[in-house]
C-alpha cells in the first residue's frame, strides 16, 4: 500500500529537527489551529530552546518556543502569548513551553494546497446535461454545466 509523501518525509525529518530544534513536524503542521490562521501565515515556529540540565536528576523544566514572525504578527503572538503556550502545551501532552521568545523577519505564507478535480463518471456528466437542458438560454445551459462539473468533481466518489 502506497504511503502518502508527507508521512515518509516527516518519519525522516522528525528525528532531525527534535534532535537539532527540539521542534517536531507535528507542532509545524499544528501551527496554523496554535496560533491561529491569520497569525500562522506571517510565522512559524523555528526550535524550542530546552534549559540545560547540569545533572541527570534535576527536575525537567519547560523550554523557550522561537517563533519568526513578521512586525504585525510579532505583535499579536506578543499579546496573545499567554494563550499560545496553553494551546502548544494542550497540544503537547505536557508542560513543554514556558514562553514565546519572538524573532522579527519576513516569513513567505506557504502556497495554498492544489486542489485536483477527479475526472467525472459519464454517469455523472449525463446527470448534469440533464439538468442543463432545462435551461433555454445556452449561455446559462454552459454555466449550469461547468458548474455542476466543478461541484461533483471536488466531492469524492461513492
Amino acid at each position: 500500500m502506497a504511503k502518502p509523501a508527507a508521512r515518509l518525509v516527516n518519519a525522516v525529518l522528525d528525528p532531525v529537527l527534535a534532535k537539532r530544534a527540539g521542534l517536531s513536524m507535528a507542532l509545524v503542521d499544528a501551527w496554523p489551529e496554535i496560533a491561529g490562521a491569520r497569525i500562522a501565515d506571517c510565522s512559524c515556529p523555528l526550535k524550542i530552546n530546552w534549559p540545560r540540565r547540569t545533572h541527570e536528576d534535576d527536575p525537567f523544566e519547560p523550554g523557550v518556543l522561537v517563533v519568526a514572525a513578521d512586525a504585525m504578527a510579532a505583535l499579536h503572538i506578543q499579546h496573545q502569548a499567554g494563550e499560545i503556550v496553553s494551546r502548544i502545551n494542550a497540544f503537547m501532552g505536557f508542560q513543554a513551553i514556558a514562553r514565546v521568545k519572538l524573532v522579527q523577519k519576513t516569513v513567505t505564507p506557504a502556497p495554498p494546497p492544489e486542489r485536483r478535480a477527479r475526472p467525472l463518471t459519464d454517469a455523472e456528466k449525463g446527470r448534469i446535461d440533464a439538468l442543463a437542458n432545462d435551461f433555454d438560454d445556452e449561455d446559462l445551459r454552459e454555466a449550469v454545466r461547468r458548474l455542476g462539473r466543478s461541484v461533483i468533481a471536488e466531492r469524492p466518489r461513492h
